[in-house]
């Protein structure tokens, strides 16, 4: 438990950021998973608009610190890469 004044509102502080943050990853991970189901179900098309959103999505998080960048330019580039696939 928070003894002084300025733990108690870190400790505010903190739940809210929690909140916030649960919300942004859960916004990107929703639209990477809309973009794996449209691959898995062999719908290009379909792929190619949820990656739209899915490439905004994950350099957003990565912009704001959810994701590193690196790592949200490996996830854009290996669903592109899937979706490519899908053409052949």
């Amino acid at each position: 438990m928070a003894n002084t004044s300025s733990a108690r509102k870190a400790t505010r502080k903190i739940a809210r950021r929690t909140e916030i943050n649960k919300a942004r990853r859960a916004r990107m991970r929703s639209s990477v998973r809309k973009v794996e189901e449209a691959i898995a179900s062999g719908d290009k098309n379909k792929a190619l608009e949820a990656m739209k959103g899915a490439e905004t999505a994950l350099m957003r998080a990565a912009r704001q610190g959810q994701v590193h960048k690196n790592t949200a330019s490996r996830k854009v580039s290996r669903l592109t890469k899937s979706i490519a696939k899908l053409g052949k």
